[in-house]
């Protein structure tokens, strides 16, 4: 029983972490479609 207990907490904590460097892609995926769309604002203006 305590491993089986040792194993779930493992493999939440192991989800938990996957779930931060997730949060951190989208982050960093938003900043780059900002980033194009600032590039193509540019470019319609000159």
């Amino acid at each position: 029983m305590l491993k089986l207990k040792r194993v779930l907490t493992c493999l939440a904590m192991l989800l938990f972490l996957g779930q931060l460097s997730a949060c951190a892609t989208v982050k960093g995926m938003g900043e780059d479609i900002e980033t194009a769309g600032e590039k193509v604002q540019e470019a319609a203006d000159n």
